[in-house]
């Protein structure tokens, strides 16, 4: 890994994120304060502020779908991304893009699936049997 990306966005109950990063996500909690927290989003520093979440609109064309923008997201290896979609679906998280093939059979085939946080934040987690396809053409 080259970085680590930050990211810091709004959310809605401290206590509901800390239940859905943590215990459905597998998150780990960093620092926090009675405003915010942090968490080890897959190796990556997530920072959730009490706040309005951020406006998103159904806009984005990627293959056949139309998905939310913005969005966050992470890359995992396929292992990793079909333990956490078994995890999701057992945990009875509701997809918005259920779990699925994209770009099949080309450069950057990859597994997607999106579905949102406890205060309407969409989240795509991405699944790559090899990291070097990430920016295949």
């Amino acid at each position: 890994m080259r970085s680590l990306f930050h990211l810091a966005y709004h959310v809605k109950d401290l206590d509901d994120c800390r239940r859905f990063y943590g215990d459905v996500l597998g998150c780990t909690e960093g620092r926090s304060t009675e405003t915010w927290v942090d968490f080890d989003f897959y190796g990556h520093q997530i920072s959730l502020h009490l706040g309005k979440p951020f406006e998103t609109t159904r806009t984005g064309k990627v293959g056949d779908h139309m998905v939310m923008m913005p969005h966050l997201g992470v890359i995992l290896p396929l292992d990793e991304w079909f333990t956490l979609a078994e995890r999701l679906r057992s945990g009875g998280i509701a997809f918005d893009i259920p779990p699925v093939v994209r770009f099949e059979g080309e450069p950057g085939e990859q597994r997607t699936m999106f579905f949102f946080d406890p205060s309407g934040n969409p989240i795509e987690v991405k699944g790559f049997k090899d990291f070097d396809s990430v920016f295949a053409q």
